[in-house]
Formats: structure tokens, C-alpha cells, sequence
């Protein structure tokens, strides 16, 4: 065992684990979005490949929306895979494809039954091979009427490109310069429908956006945490709950 993960656990043990009961009497909010980040690093600090780190991140990802799902929060983002990791190496990209595909595979069934509506979000390229979005495809179907949550993967996703595909839209649609606004900008992004997150967590201790739903993140309230996403657990997402429940929104305005 690494001094860290020593060190990590001794800090832990000291801390108070949160439950959904602790923090539900708050304000909860309504969209919570996460940079799902470490994968990498937590392969390599037990010697393992990269891959390994991204298979060990499902059940993070599974217990972040049953958390979501005990404390009522109706919409959840999680950034996937990004217009950026194209750049990565081709062997991990391909696993990466491979691992999306199989992970609808297993879990879209019990995602449904728990009343969680699948969504994506993201280009629909010639990159992204065409089973996968076959599997896509079935996910969103198979989902479609469910209302108790909205899961959304940002997949093959970029902010900015987001923003730059709502503008060519506009420009499709023969929008005049003087109407282009925010709010025709907004309803020509992915989903217009998607309330703005009011937090957003990015795991591993990095503090930057990465080119996540820029536009959307306007006012939401950014919580940055040491943790790794494989070891991202619902208690993580309860304790930044309880962190975005003391903080003070103004948007721009005083109080």
C-alpha cells in the first residue's frame, strides 16, 4: 500500500461520513455535473494500466447516480469523453469506444428500472464508431420516457464546440445578426431543455473547466476535490452538496 493511500485513509476515518438524511433538508440542487478525472493516475499508483482505471471508475459512476437518485436531484451531467481525447493514444481511444459500448450494455437495464432517462450529449462524428452509437441509440430509446433523473454523457463532447454548432444552426436557420441573442443561442444548444448546473465537482485535485458545457457554467458553484474519480463515492457527492448548501448565490447582484 502507497504512504498516500495510508495518509488518505487516516483522513478519511477522521471525517464525518455524510448520508442523503444529513443534507437532503437543504437546498439540493437541481443539476449536478462532474469532470469525471484520475482514472489514469489511480491505474498508476497501483501499477496497472490505464484501461484499468477507467473500468475501475463504472461503479464511481454507478454510486454517484444512485447519490443523485437519494437525494431527488433530477438532472446529472458526467463528462465521458471529450472532443480533446481524440489525442490520446490510440490503443486507450479504442478501449475507451469499446468500454462506452459494453457499459450501456450492462447497465442501461438497471438504469432503467431505478426511473433514470439516458441522454447524450455531444457530436455525432464519423469518429465514434457506428455500433456505438447503435448503442446509443437503443439506450435513449429505451429510456426515453423516464422522468426521476436525467443522465446525460457528455460524449465525443466539447464546450466550445457546443456553442460553435449552436451558432451554425443559427446561421442555417437565416437568423439576422441583431437576433442573435443568449436566448437563441441557448435554445440551439444540445438541450435547451437542461436547466444550467447549480454545481459542478471535478474530481483527482485539478482546478480547470476543461472545455466543460462552458456556456451552461455561467453561475454554477465549482467544488474541487482531491479524491480520484474511481474512488468517487456517493458520500463524496454528498459532502459537496453540503459544501454548495453554504455558499451564497447572487448572480452579479448584491444581498
Amino acid at each position: 500500500m502507497h504512504d498516500d493511500q495510508v495518509s488518505a485513509g487516516g483522513e478519511q476515518a477522521q471525517q464525518e461520513v455524510l448520508s442523503a438524511a444529513d443534507v437532503a433538508e437543504g437546498p439540493v440542487p437541481a443539476h449536478v455535473a462532474c469532470v469525471m478525472d484520475g482514472n489514469g493516475r489511480w491505474a498508476a499508483r497501483r501499477g496497472l494500466p490505464r484501461t484499468e482505471g477507467h473500468a475501475a471508475g463504472e461503479a464511481a459512476l454507478l454510486d454517484a447516480v444512485e447519490g443523485a437518485l437519494e437525494l431527488g436531484i433530477p438532472w446529472i451531467t458526467m463528462y465521458a469523453f471529450s472532443t480533446e481525447n481524440w489525442r490520446r493514444p490510440p490503443e486507450e481511444v479504442r478501449y475507451l469506444m469499446g468500454f462506452n459500448e459494453s457499459l450501456l450494455m450492462r447497465r442501461r437495464d438497471e438504469l432503467n428500472e431505478k426511473g433514470v432517462r439516458i441522454r447524450f450529449a455531444g457530436r455525432r462524428d464519423w469518429r465514434v464508431p457506428k455500433r456505438v452509437l447503435t448503442r446509443m441509440d437503443e439506450s435513449i430509446e429505451l429510456t426515453k420516457r423516464n422522468r426521476r433523473c436525467t443522465l446525460t454523457m457528455a460524449f465525443n463532447y466539447g464546450g466550445r464546440a457546443e456553442i460553435v454548432d449552436a451558432v451554425r444552426d443559427l446561421v442555417a436557420d437565416g437568423v439576422k445578426p441583431e437576433k442573435v441573442t443568449e436566448k437563441a443561442i441557448r435554445s440551439h444548444l444540445y438541450f435547451p431543455d437542461q436547466p444550467d448546473p447549480d454545481l459542478v465537482i471535478r474530481t483527482s485535485g485539478e482546478h480547470r473547466i476543461s472545455n466543460f458545457l462552458l456556456w451552461q457554467l455561467a453561475y454554477s458553484e465549482l467544488v474541487f476535490t482531491e479524491v480520484l474519480w474511481p474512488d468517487f463515492r456517493r458520500t463524496h457527492l454528498f459532502e459537496a452538496v453540503r459544501d454548495f448548501q453554504r455558499r451564497q448565490r447572487r448572480y452579479g447582484g448584491v444581498t
